[in-house]
């Protein structure tokens, strides 16, 4: 009798897992999901990008060529997945260093371009092109704060448009407080430019040291930057 239930277990138990195997065999054999054919939506999407560049163009050629631009400006955005936030939190979480490296570079760029826009309008007389704000203990509490807002949402400005276009739910919150502290700060700024801005020195490095040689000095920093960054993305990847 005692062998009988013996027997009985022993045959229940290899059930179970015969079961179990052919369960995870099937689970395992299973044909991936098909992914949906985008291509109808991608030609609508263009069509109507088409239709209101065309309307804007009536109105105005400069909101036509803004509208276009903008949308290149998001692909290029989405398919890089640019964000400032992975610049300065990804070396710490992940080791990676990649964003970082192409925010040093855009800003190289920028020093470049915008150092030609002021240089021609000094040249020919005219005041210093762009806002000068002046620096101080307010700039590091504003960092700070935006910081720390930017890693919780999850993205700065650019992440958090790109990701709005993704269909990404977190984002649109984020945006929706994006908008109203911008609409708070423009109905204030009176009041912050007045306890921050008047009677503060603004220093602007070209007129200190030269163009040549403000250029070349933020170059030479953003330089020792992209290499401090390249080590060190090249050391988490040993």
């Amino acid at each position: 009798m005692t062998e009988i239930v013996k027997k009985s277990t022993i045959e229940k138990e290899e059930n179970a897992v015969e079961t179990k195997t052919a369960v995870t065999n099937r689970a395992m054999v299973r044909p991936a999901k098909k992914r949906r054919n985008q291509l109808p939506l991608a030609f609508v999407v263009l069509l109507g990008v088409i239709f209101m560049a065309y309307y804007l163009a009536g109105k105005s050629a400069g909101l036509a060529i803004s509208w276009l631009f903008g949308i290149c400006f998001g692909v290029v955005l989405q398919k890089s997945r640019f964000c400032f936030t992975a610049a300065f939190r990804d070396p710490i979480l992940t080791g990676s260093t990649s964003l970082t490296k192409a925010v040093i570079i855009a800003v190289a760029v920028a020093t470049v371009g915008f150092g030609a826009v002021q240089y021609a309008a000094v040249s020919k007389g005219g005041a210093i092109a762009g806002s000068i704000s002046p620096v101080g203990w307010h700039v590091a509490i504003g960092a700070v704060m935006f910081g720390i807002g930017m890693v919780i949402a999850g993205g700065c400005a650019s992440g958090t448009l790109m990701r709005v276009g993704e269909g990404f739910v977190m984002q649109w919150l984020t945006l929706v407080f994006f908008v109203a502290g911008t609409v708070l700060g423009v109905r204030h700024w009176g009041f912050w430019e007045r306890l921050f801005f008047d009677g503060a020195s603004r220093v602007h490095l070209p007129s200190v040291l030269g163009w040549p040689l403000a250029i070349t000095l933020q170059l030479a920093v953003l330089g020792i930057l992209y290499i401090v960054a390249d080590k060190w993305g090249n050391r988490n990847k040993g």
